[in-house]
C-alpha cells in the first residue's frame, strides 16, 4: 500500500468548508500515480511508448466529510493486476483523528494512443507485479 499525505485546500471546498465530492477522484489519482512511481513505472515513460491507461470503472463510497485544512492520508493498493488491466482500492483517512472518510476503486485498462487495448510490456508489468505481490 502506498500512502500520500495531502491537505484539503479552500478551493476544493463548498461554501460550508466541506470538500466537494469530485476531489476524491483527484486524490485517488494522486495516490495511483505515486503507487506507479514507487513501483518504478513513470507516466512519461509509458506515454513516450504510446501507452496510456484510461479508467473504465470508478466508484467512491463517502463515509464522512473532509473539511478545509484537514490533512488526509490517501492510501492506494493494487488489488488486481494483469497485462491488460489494473484495479486499485483506496481509502481516504483524516490524519488528525484517523476517521475513514471514503473508500473507492478504479479499474484501468492499458491502451495505445488510439484507444486499442494492449498488453502492458513485461518491463513495466514485472515492476508492478513485484510491488503487487509484496503486499500480500
Amino acid at each position: 500500500m502506498i500512502t500520500v499525505r495531502e491537505k484539503v485546500r479552500f478551493v476544493e471546498t463548498d461554501m460550508m468548508g466541506v470538500a466537494h465530492h469530485s476531489n476524491h477522484f483527484r486524490w485517488f489519482e494522486m495516490a495511483r500515480v505515486e503507487y506507479l512511481r514507487q513501483a518504478g513505472v513513470l507516466l512519461l515513460d509509458l506515454m513516450a511508448q504510446d501507452i496510456v491507461f484510461p479508467i473504465t470503472e470508478v466508484s467512491c463510497q463517502y463515509k464522512a466529510s473532509a473539511k478545509f485544512d484537514d490533512w488526509l492520508l490517501i492510501e492506494a493498493k493494487l488489488v488486481d493486476l494483469s497485462r491488460a488491466k489494473m484495479v486499485f482500492g483506496y481509502q481516504i483517512i483524516r490524519e488528525s483523528d484517523h476517521t475513514l472518510l471514503a473508500t473507492g476503486r478504479t479499474q484501468n485498462v492499458f491502451t495505445d494512443g488510439s484507444g486499442r487495448i494492449i498488453r502492458l510490456p513485461l518491463e513495466y508489468y514485472n515492476k508492478l507485479h513485484v510491488l503487487f505481490t509484496s503486499e500480500d
